[in-house]
């Protein structure tokens, strides 16, 4: 089963194709639950002092909200722009989506009312693209003279003589990533140490590998996914997994009419409509959110502290993003 759609973050435009960060793993998974795409969710062991109980906790009754976690980026974002106009640089802030749009879409999607407006996303998507295609921060940066652009360069994340940060992720590779200049400013404001923040969140954003296999073979989850499929099959969309369903409708040309557009987005907004519908009658979110919870409590022994770290140091980005930037609307 292939990884479903990340939340969607401000990227920080760089002015080239890349952020400078490499990585030694096949594939980094993004901070995303499998299952929960952003929302909290109740455990039952909440309130016990045991590790495995906090773990959960840090998992999901504790995790920012993605309006939370745009917020950060949105700081992020504004911190990086201030910087560089001290530089003597230009810079523009990139929110080219409405908290609506920015939600992500996980696994699981079972609000009804946003798969009617924007099926899985595909819309918002394109519209993502061609912001990123139009980023004046590029085009400002290839306006520049060789020099210029250098010290632009130097500005942004201090050029090819900035710290490299590295960290080992859960599954044995390794990611690295240049900080310096007004990004590594702006990171360490909103997080602090930059090395400290750095090792946890790879850490954080790289444990799923570490049990996204029992997940999807969990016995109370698995039967969740058949009573879906089986809702789907009475619906006339015979899928296997939510997965199943939202691939089917990313098989069309990469060139559409606007008529051929309109009629797969239509497509697209029943088959969603459905699956968000059948996900709710057979509470495929709870069930997922719970199980995929006891999952990440069995890590707690070993990455407890890791957990722990990146939620205290998301929540100090969060308090000082409140005092920098409105919250998206």
């Amino acid at each position: 089963m292939k990884r479903t759609d990340a939340p969607r973050r401000t990227v920080v435009p760089r002015g080239r194709n890349t952020r400078r960060t490499t990585a030694t793993v096949g594939a980094i998974a993004a901070l995303v639950s499998l299952v929960l795409t952003g929302c909290t969710a109740g455990t039952d062991t909440a309130h016990s002092p045991s590790p495995t109980a906090k773990a959960k906790a840090t998992a999901a009754d504790e995790k920012l909200t993605y309006a939370q976690d745009l917020r950060i980026s949105d700081a992020e974002q504004h911190l990086i722009t201030l910087c560089m106009r001290k530089q003597g640089f230009h810079y523009w802030e990139e929110k080219p989506l409405s908290l609506e749009e920015s939600r992500p879409v996980g696994y699981v999607q079972d609000d009804v009312g946003w798969a009617r407006k924007h099926g899985y996303g595909s819309r918002i998507s394109a519209k993502e693209d061609r912001t990123r295609l139009r980023n004046p921060n590029i085009a400002y940066r290839k306006s520049l003279s060789p020099a210029r652009r250098k010290a632009f360069d130097i500005a942004m994340d201090g050029g090819r003589d900035a710290v490299v940060l590295k960290s080992p992720t859960p599954s044995g590779g390794t990611i690295s990533k240049q900080s310096g200049g007004c990004a590594g400013q702006a990171e360490e404001m909103l997080y602090g140490a930059p090395e400290a923040w750095f090792r946890s969140d790879v850490t954080v954003r790289n444990l799923r590998p570490l049990y996204v296999d029992k997940l999807l073979r969990d016995k109370e989850f698995t039967s969740a996914v058949a009573a879906w499929s089986q809702c789907m099959d009475k619906a006339g969309h015979p899928y296997p997994d939510p997965d199943a369903a939202r691939q089917s409708t990313r098989k069309h040309s990469a060139e559409q009419t606007r008529a051929e557009e309109a009629r797969t987005f239509a497509n697209e907004t029943r088959i969603a409509v459905a699956d968000a519908t059948c996900a709710r009658s057979v509470s495929l979110r709870s069930i997922g959110a719970r199980r995929e919870a006891h999952y990440v409590g069995e890590l707690a022994n070993k990455y407890g502290h890791a957990l722990d770290a990146h939620l205290r140091m998301q929540r100090h980005a969060l308090a000082l993003a409140e005092r920098t930037v409105p919250a998206r609307t």
